[in-house]
């Protein structure tokens, strides 16, 4: 791997120290008396558990050694140290798959997918499915480095373009991605397909669909009603990222300041956006999960970059292809049910924008769906790329 050098995640007791202290300094305020638990945003009951867990029960090095378990490495690219995981699994070299995140996750959304996906025989699968996994932390994110000003996800593929082929030596691969992961996905399939010159992104799978058709103008009742739903979910649930579209550094200067701000602002986030059972956030994730994921953010002072990328995504020009063009490498999506931020557009919608050639309708699951469901996950992914 030329230019990789091997990360190990080692934070200091310090960083740990003013962390510990600014939770247990939060100072609480009155909650609505009246409406559901999640009505006015994050459930103050469910905030107050987390902080006596955080304090008490939460243990930061358990968390290391787990994130250290799989190999990590850091790359300069064009400029930007880069951190990302590489697992060479039961493909030996010959299959690579790069997994990308979105917010507010972080690279440990795939955690418990590495297994089956990378060692498939382990986990009472086929060999023949294995991957090698690259698994970056967005620029701004995590233990990647932080940009001096904002850009967003078609900048990212590029340099995750250079990643694959001149760091990792990599010919050709395939990509995966949800949330922002599937823009960068998008932009790898549409930028640095393999057919070109300097691409080789071979295809790729989404769990959410990044762009649109160019003009964005249904062409059927199905699509109407979509538009309509997609609009009013937008609605309920887009606040943030308006905020963080147009003043993410005003922001950043209250999430920075406050651990337990940050916690609250990314956890009613996997509360709305993952298919819970009885609206329990513990349903599908543990507590443990929820704080190594917010932690991830917290020890690198990462939250304030993070939310930049929405900025940068804008000042990059959106996600609009150019009228009548298409993503031409072959693409596979998983519809998750319980994806309710951006709920999937009729098949139609999307042939317009991407070559369909793969389209499984999940059981269960939602937004986060490689954390949520990672079985499911890890087979749909398989069942794509045995397509191919």
């Amino acid at each position: 791997m030329a230019g990789a050098r091997p990360f190990s995640i080692e934070i200091d007791e310090a960083t740990l120290g003013r962390i510990g202290e600014r939770v247990a300094a939060y100072r609480w305020f009155p909650a609505p008396a009246a409406g559901g638990a999640w009505q006015f945003g994050m459930a103050a009951e469910v905030m107050k558990d987390i902080q006596a867990y955080w304090l008490d029960g939460y243990d930061w090095r358990a968390a290391e050694a787990e994130l250290n378990a799989w190999p990590h490495f850091k790359a300069e690219v064009d400029g930007l140290d880069l951190h990302f995981l590489h697992v060479v699994g039961e493909a030996e070299g010959k299959r690579p798959l790069l997994l990308t995140h979105g917010w507010p996750g972080s690279f440990y959304e795939f955690y418990e997918a590495i297994g089956p996906l990378a060692f498939p025989s382990k986990h009472g699968g086929s060999p023949d499915d294995a991957f090698d996994l690259i698994i970056p932390s967005l620029p701004g994110y995590g233990f990647s480095a932080k940009p001096a000003f904002p850009f967003g996800p078609r900048k990212t593929a590029a340099l995750f373009n250079t990643l694959m082929r001149d760091v990792l030596g990599y010919d050709t691969y395939l990509a995966q991605g949800g949330d922002w992961g599937s823009m960068v996905t998008s932009w790898l399939g549409f930028d640095h397909a393999a057919s070109m010159p300097e691409g080789g992104c071979e295809a790729i799978h989404l769990n959410m669909m990044g762009f649109r058709p160019t003009p964005a103008v249904p062409q059927s009742d199905a699509e109407k009603e979509w538009l309509a739903t997609s609009q009013a979910a937008m609605q309920a649930e887009g606040a943030y990222l308006m905020e963080q579209a147009t003043k993410p550094q005003t922001l950043a200067m209250a999430l920075m300041d406050s651990p337990m701000g940050t916690a609250a602002w990314i956890l009613e986030k996997f509360h709305g956006w993952s298919h819970l059972e009885d609206d329990d956030l513990f349903s599908v994730y543990s507590k443990d999960q929820m704080l190594t994921n917010v932690m991830i953010y917290l020890v690198n002072d990462a939250i304030a970059t993070s939310v930049w990328y929405y900025a940068g995504f804008f000042v990059e020009g959106g996600g609009s292809l150019p009228e009548g063009k298409r993503v031409e490498v072959p693409v596979g999506f998983a519809n998750y049910p319980g994806e309710t931020l951006l709920p999937a557009p009729p098949r139609s919608w999307c042939e317009r924008a991407y070559n369909i050639q793969y389209w499984a309708d999940m059981q269960k699951g939602g937004h986060f769906a490689a954390m949520e469901v990672p079985g499911l996950f890890a087979e749909d992914v398989r069942k794509w790329a045995r397509l191919l």
